[in-house]
């Protein structure tokens, strides 16, 4: 995340994880599942946190022979839609599908959750997809980066930035660019992303800092335009659109989608699962339409999940206490 990060603490909070992993009886798997699925989506529907897991949903129903259904919970940065999965029966019968704010990054800014992040048993990361900067054509004439922080710098606090809500990613990527930048956005937060696009679209708000997932199209059809994507190097995919870190060394946010069960759900089922969500992100017709919102697999055991949300506590913990993001 840059030079203005630290590597901090979380080795309790990574053990918590991992030792998630056992607690419960031990149950056999062999007929999970045997009725409905529900995958909570924190959420709203438009998005590419609901967009992902809607794509794997529909593949394991048809590996399941059982439907899989999506339930977006919206509200309070993915905390609401987290609570309701959080207080599910431990049977594999309710996940969770989210990106960071839920599971790695709320507990540094909401002081009384009503469930504890370390306690969800990991699953798998299904899918990363790097974030870009977005600007509305007909709101911001700077065509470059360097062109935007400019602009800022000569008229603080004049252009607005939407964000997916206060604690999300399009939030916490927005402070950082502040902070890297040494310039001010005014962040007006929305409830997830397809409504703070429509924002974008309309003119309501000058930027966003987005996933590329949904956002993209927007750019080809003429809509939006793509300042500069927020991965460490420029995509094969889109080689002529520069990086934010070539303007600001460092910068860098991904966003991350990962399934992950109530507390004390049994290894038993998490590792079924595991192996058929991987099973999935395998399968080439999967692999083209998860393509098409700008996302690259991830996938892997249940323990490279668990300490990948691990580095990720650590990682926007460090963005928060450096920005002084607090919420009220």
């Amino acid at each position: 995340m840059g030079d203005v990060l630290t590597r901090g603490g979380g080795t309790a909070i990574g053990l918590a994880l991992c030792l998630a992993l056992w607690n419960g009886s031990p149950v056999r798997a062999d007929n999970y599942p045997d009725h409905t699925v529900r995958i909570v989506v924190p959420f709203p529907a438009g998005g590419t946190a609901d967009a992902v897991p809607r794509i794997i949903a529909d593949w394991l129903s048809r590996k399941w022979g059982q439907p899989v259904v999506i339930d977006n919970q919206t509200g309070a940065a993915g905390n609401i839609g987290a609570e309701v999965a959080y207080r599910a029966a431990p049977d594999g019968y309710t996940l969770l599908s989210s990106p960071p704010p839920p599971l790695v990054v709320n507990q540094n800014l909401y002081p009384n959750l009503a469930f504890d992040p370390a306690n969800f048993v990991p699953i798998v990361v299904t899918a990363q997809v790097p974030s870009g900067l977005f600007v509305n054509p007909n709101k911001v004439t700077a065509g470059s980066v360097a062109a935007l922080i400019d602009e800022l710098k000569h008229n603080p606090g004049k252009l607005t930035a939407a964000t997916q809500g206060n604690g999300t990613t399009s939030h916490l990527t927005s402070e950082l660019f502040q902070l890297m930048a040494e310039v001010t956005l005014r962040n007006i937060p929305y409830r997830g992303s397809a409504p703070a696009l429509q924002g974008l679209l309309a003119g309501d708000v000058d930027v966003m800092f987005d996933n590329l997932g949904v956002s993209l199209p927007l750019v080809s059809a003429g809509k939006l335009k793509l300042l500069a994507v927020a991965s460490a190097q420029r995509l094969p995919s889109l080689p002529d659109v520069p990086t934010i870190a070539e303007t600001l060394p460092g910068f860098e946010s991904v966003a991350w989608y990962a399934i992950v069960a109530p507390p004390k759900t049994p290894k038993s089922i998490a590792d079924k699962i595991n192996a058929d969500v991987n099973e999935a992100l395998r399968q080439p017709e999967l692999q083209e339409r998860l393509k098409k919102l700008s996302a690259e697999i991830y996938g892997g055991s249940v323990e490279r999940a668990s300490d990948y949300m691990h580095t990720e506590v650590d990682r926007w913990g460090n963005v928060i206490k450096a920005a002084r993001i607090k919420l009220d």
